[in-house]
């Protein structure tokens, strides 16, 4: 029997076991996320062996990754992170950046890290796709808490694919960086061409708008193009796929400044129903237990330096007072833990930067089965432990004033 349908089987049967486990669990405390990990560890080639990640796995599985980085970027608003709490969310992560370099530079001096930069990067990185469900089913996306962690989750997966193709690139940092600002013009491309497509009175936009509602469905195929089409510039000019994923959904964002609530549902359930599982399930399969149970002492570490580095940093800066004309009321302690907790869950960008990094021959499967490991961890963990700070019903403060 071929490799793949069995695959594809086990696979699509986690999907939705997961949910179903998750809803039957006391409080709903054990993110659905965790679950795809979990079952894909345990369907996987180190465990069962009943799964195998073959090429046509392997395509959804990037497909997945590209519609995450996608929701993810379509959530931001620029005018947000142009305002006051985006760019002290930019400085506080620049600063997280500069904390991680220094420290794995550090530890890497006695030989226990060998990928310095791609270890740092993943110690920034907050996973903004994967918080979104989260931040929805608990009904804070729209408080000032939940408003401040996507400032801070927006950078937390901004950041590292920036830094992921300037210091990671196969052209080192100048040239990647040249490479970069030449894509962001590409998307700027785009999305003018895409504006002037909506110009009202443009017949190529009432087919469109009328296709919408038919079998065609034209706004969700014109939206994976643009998924495709920006992924697979990034591929040809050696950037990562979740950057122009992430790009697709800032162009998106941009030809809908105020949403798309049927465009939305048809995405959300095409990710969530097929793809973004199929990325975590096989993520999961990617980890090797084994490797993970010989190296506890590398995963404490890391989840450590993820907690000190990436959540110390985050709470100082959401506790420490700011102007009160810009920022608002000081939040308690308590209301800064969770905000730091939620900043140090990360997954998708760690799986990334891994996988980027065995690729170059920079790391090891090992390492990464550990690190991807430790990502999986803080999506159990740090979500939870905000949740019971916060308590059921989280509180609602009063949302910082933006500054133009």
């Amino acid at each position: 029997m071929n490799p793949t349908d069995v695959s594809l089987f086990w696979i699509v049967l986690c999907s939705v076991l997961a949910p179903l486990i998750a809803g039957l669990l006391p409080g709903k405390l054990v993110p659905e996320v965790v679950l795809l990990l979990v079952l894909g560890v345990l369907i996987g080639p180190h465990v069962l062996g009943w799964a195998e990640t073959t090429a046509p796995i392997d395509l959804l599985k990037q497909l997945g990754l590209g519609m995450l980085f996608l929701l993810a970027g379509y959530e931001i608003e620029l005018r947000e992170l142009s305002g006051w709490g985006g760019r002290h969310a930019w400085w506080t992560w620049l600063a997280c950046l500069l904390t991680a370099l220094l420290v794995v530079w550090v530890i890497g001096l006695s030989g226990a890290i060998h990928a310095e930069i791609p270890v740092a990067i993943a110690l920034t990185s907050t996973a903004l796709g994967t918080l979104l469900p989260i931040l929805k089913d608990s009904g804070m996306l729209g408080t000032s808490i939940g408003v401040t962690v996507m400032h801070h989750g927006a950078f937390g997966e901004l950041g590292p694919i920036v830094a992921m193709a300037v210091l990671l690139g196969v052209r080192g940092p100048v040239g990647s960086l040249v490479v970069l600002l030449l894509f962001g013009l590409t998307a700027v491309v785009v999305t003018m061409f895409a504006t002037r497509i909506r110009r009202e009175g443009s017949r190529l936009l009432a087919v469109i708008r009328a296709g919408a509602e038919t079998t065609g469905q034209t706004v969700v195929r014109l939206t994976m193009l643009l998924l495709v089409t920006l992924g697979l510039l990034a591929l040809i000019v050696h950037l990562d796929l979740v950057l122009g994923a992430f790009a697709a959904g800032f162009v998106l964002r941009r030809l809908l400044p105020a949403g798309h609530q049927t465009l939305e549902l048809r995405l959300n359930g095409l990710a969530f129903g097929l793809l973004i599982p199929v990325f975590f399930i096989t993520s999961g399969m990617a980890i090797d237990p084994a490797a993970v149970a010989d190296n506890p002492g590398v995963l404490i570490l890391f989840l450590l330096m993820i907690l000190l580095i990436r959540g110390g940093l985050v709470f100082l800066s959401v506790r420490l007072p700011h102007r009160a004309a810009t920022a608002g009321p000081q939040r308690s302690t308590r209301d800064s833990f969770a905000v730091a907790m939620y900043a140090c869950t990360a997954l998708p960008i760690i799986v990334a930067v891994t996988a980027s990094a065995v690729s170059a021959g920079q790391m090891s499967s090992t390492n990464a089965s550990i690190l991807v490991a430790g990502g999986g961890i803080t999506v159990l963990a740090c979500p939870l432990i905000a949740t019971l700070v916060l308590g059921r019903h989280p509180r609602e403060t009063p949302e910082p004033a933006p500054v133009p």
